[in-house]
């Protein structure tokens, strides 16, 4: 931590280069477009769904979690074309904006599902050790429930977006990440500057800037689900809020280890460091290793340590 004493406005640029690359506009998926994937589809379909034709049956698990003919027809087709363009050295293509994963007990994405479970678990495990060990009277022990609560959530709701992918996963997905970046910098605000001493003007100051948060939470839910269904202004909402509370614990972090000289101090800055890693796993976006672990997948995964660390 000594050696960044100097210098605490470069994670600052390395944070907004992050923004400017994690807003560039992402091209269309090619896959579903392909003249060979449209042809598979129409054969499948006419040969195992159509109505005047016996349907090919499905497993019981499949039909539990909404498998149909149509999107069986689909999964098998983006695993032809896929593997039909591999043996002749083409590239491999996403299909509707996603890779082609081989599916697990019918789950679409079935890493992404267990590495978001391990981060469920992070935040449950983190919970558990702070009703144990902090006390009901501590004036931040309620946020620090809030954060594993939502914490929680969010990736209880992330577990059934990767285990099948509907509009409506997507929406609960989605929201409860904005949730949880949202009041991660609500939090980081209220810790940093002690707004939940019990003086008047801190609890003046905290009720203003609870209502901001939660303004700010609605109004981008309402934008989302009624206005515009944006990913670019999503990810950049997202990636925003996420910096500033990146910001905000790196200048603490340096703060309070000028002041101490103890290494406890720095435990936040290496935590913020960790999850800016984790995040440039998006930046190197490449189809699955053998079908099963993207970049998205490892980003989850990248982030349960961090969880656990900031539970300590």
């Amino acid at each position: 931590m000594a050696t960044q004493r100097g210098r605490p406005w470069a994670r600052i640029f390395s944070l907004t280069v992050l923004v400017l690359a994690f807003t560039v506009v992402v091209s269309a998926s090619t896959g579903d477009k392909l003249p060979e994937f449209k042809d598979c589809l129409k054969v499948c379909n006419a040969e195992n769904c159509s109505p005047d034709k016996p349907q090919t049956p499905i497993p019981v698990l499949h039909r539990l979690l909404f498998w149909t003919c149509a999107s069986e027809c689909d999964y098998a087709c983006q695993h032809i074309v896929t593997g039909q363009r591999m043996a002749t050295g083409l590239t491999v293509e996403q299909f509707y904006g996603k890779w082609p994963f081989y599916r697990f007990l019918g789950m679409q994405e079935p890493f992404s599902v267990l590495f978001s479970l391990g981060n469920l678990w992070a935040h449950w495990d983190g919970l558990k050790k702070v009703q144990s060990r902090i006390p009901k009277s501590y004036s931040l022990r309620i946020f620090y429930d809030w954060l594993a609560y939502v914490g929680i959530s969010s990736w209880v709701f992330s577990s059934i977006f990767h285990t099948r992918d509907f509009r409506f996963t997507e929406e609960l997905d989605y929201f409860a990440a904005g949730a949880n970046v949202l009041y991660g910098l609500y939090y980081t605000v209220v810790r940093v500057f002690r707004l939940d001493k019990r003086t008047p003007r801190r609890r003046t100051t905290l009720r203003v800037w609870s209502l901001v948060c939660a303004s700010l939470f609605l109004g981008h839910v309402s934008y989302l689900k009624f206005i515009r269904w944006d990913y670019t202004y999503n990810m950049a909402a997202n990636v925003a809020a996420g910096i500033v509370q990146n910001v905000l614990w790196t200048w603490f972090s340096f703060k309070r280890y000028r002041e101490s000289r103890r290494m406890w101090a720095v435990w936040p800055g290496f935590v913020v460091a960790w999850i800016i890693f984790a995040m440039s796993m998006e930046l190197f976006d490449f189809p699955p290793w053998l079908g099963c672990i993207d970049a998205h997948s490892l980003w989850h995964l990248m982030t349960i340590g961090p969880t656990i660390l900031w539970y300590k």
